[in-house]
């Protein structure tokens, strides 16, 4: 399919509008601020790029989601940017694009920024296919930045309490980095005890994602957590904002955190001090 490069024919829409509506403006900014509008214009607007169609309703004309989907897979080869107008097909079609997304998610030269783009559309179809994939994802988590991961998870929490067992069940494989990220979403669902105790034994075990895990123990809602919390909480090695994620976590369970006294050594306590 032809993938035309819908922002560089704003660009030249945005150039003509300017030369014509300058003098109607005071100021660069003023013209600016009407940008929305000149967009909606835009997309409102029959062109002779497209034949006559008008930018906002052009890829309505198409039904089948694999050909939009494999349409939006090469933009993407091509480094084009992808329209707005075609992702918003695609979303429009619901679970009958479900099937292309997956076999984009799953497809073995796709590129990271395909994936993400499947992901989110997966998202905002409601699909829960995907579901075993993205907790495999979690599961081998290490540490670092994973920006396909934490698109998954996003996707794990919109699924709410449909993936809820399924996320249980990965805690015992998952990597410690894997657990953590799992737990961030299983919190949110009090009174499993593995749950529990992963989140207890990650606290315990990894001292430097203290804020995250007295977070997910406090939404737990479980009291065997204040003492190991306030334990953290009174150590002169726990830094000033973990004492304060720590000290948040004990007052939701109902506990009274211990009074430490912070210093300048502490880079954080001083710039908050500072701002006070």
């Amino acid at each position: 399919m032809r993938c035309i490069n819908f922002d560089k024919e704003f660009e030249r829409y945005v150039g003509a509008w300017m030369k014509e509506n300058a003098k109607k403006y005071r100021n660069y900014d003023e013209m600016e601020a009407a940008m929305p509008e000149v967009y909606e214009e835009f997309l409102d607007t029959p062109v002779n790029w497209l034949s006559g169609a008008k930018p906002g309703e052009y890829f309505t004309q198409f039904d089948s989601a694999r050909q939009l989907v494999n349409w939006m897979e090469d933009y993407f080869k091509q480094r084009i940017p992808v329209p707005d107008m075609l992702l918003n097909r695609i979303a429009e079609l619901g679970l009958d694009a479900e099937e292309a997304l997956m076999n984009l998610l799953k497809k073995d030269r796709a590129t990271q920024e395909i994936r993400m783009a499947a992901i989110t559309l997966l998202r905002e179809i409601d699909s829960i296919a995907p579901m075993e994939y993205y907790i495999g994802l979690q599961a081998i988590r290490q540490e670092g930045e994973d920006e396909l991961a934490d698109n998954a998870l996003d996707s794990l929490a919109s699924m709410g309490e449909r993936a809820v067992d399924a996320m249980r069940n990965a805690l015992a494989l998952s990597s410690p980095d894997g657990q953590e990220a799992l737990l961030t979403v299983l919190s949110d669902y009090p009174g499993d005890e593995q749950v529990f105790q992963t989140a207890l034994a990650l606290l315990r075990a990894r001292r430097d994602r203290v804020a995250v895990l007295a977070d997910c123990l406090g939404k737990l809602g479980d009291e065997r957590a204040i003492e190991p919390l306030k334990a953290l909480a009174a150590s002169e090695e726990t830094p000033y904002l973990d004492y304060i994620e720590l000290r948040s976590a004990i007052e939701a369970l109902g506990g009274e955190c211990p009074e430490r006294d912070f210093d300048a050594e502490d880079p954080a306590y001083e710039a908050m001090r500072s701002m006070q």
